[in-house]
């Protein structure tokens, strides 16, 4: 079984990074999904793609997916960048025109 270990990422609908410090646990989609004939819903013989656990650090994500067996992949959290900016910058007169 492969699952993939992440710290998710900010969603665009929060301005703060909460709930981004925990690192998540996936599985790997098995089947392929397919829509359903009669509704037309994408669906999956595979129900483990529904699961998803969190962990608080990396080393326990990782220690889990060893302890029972499972293939793992570590996607690292790019680094964030922050500029700092200063509300009286945008009044400078000696700014760069773009």
């Amino acid at each position: 079984m492969n699952v993939r270990i992440y710290q998710p990422s900010k969603t665009a609908m929060q301005s703060g990074r909460a709930k981004t410090h925990r690192w998540m646990l996936d599985y790997e989609i098995e089947t392929p999904r397919r829509p359903e004939p009669l509704m037309g819903w994408t669906s999956s013989g595979d129900t483990l793609n529904q699961v998803r656990l969190s962990f608080e650090t990396k080393e326990e994500a990782i220690a889990f997916a060893e302890r029972e067996g499972w293939n793992y992949t570590v996607q690292e959290a790019p680094v964030r960048r922050v500029r700092p900016r200063n509300y009286a910058d945008n009044f400078r007169t000696d700014r760069p025109r773009f």
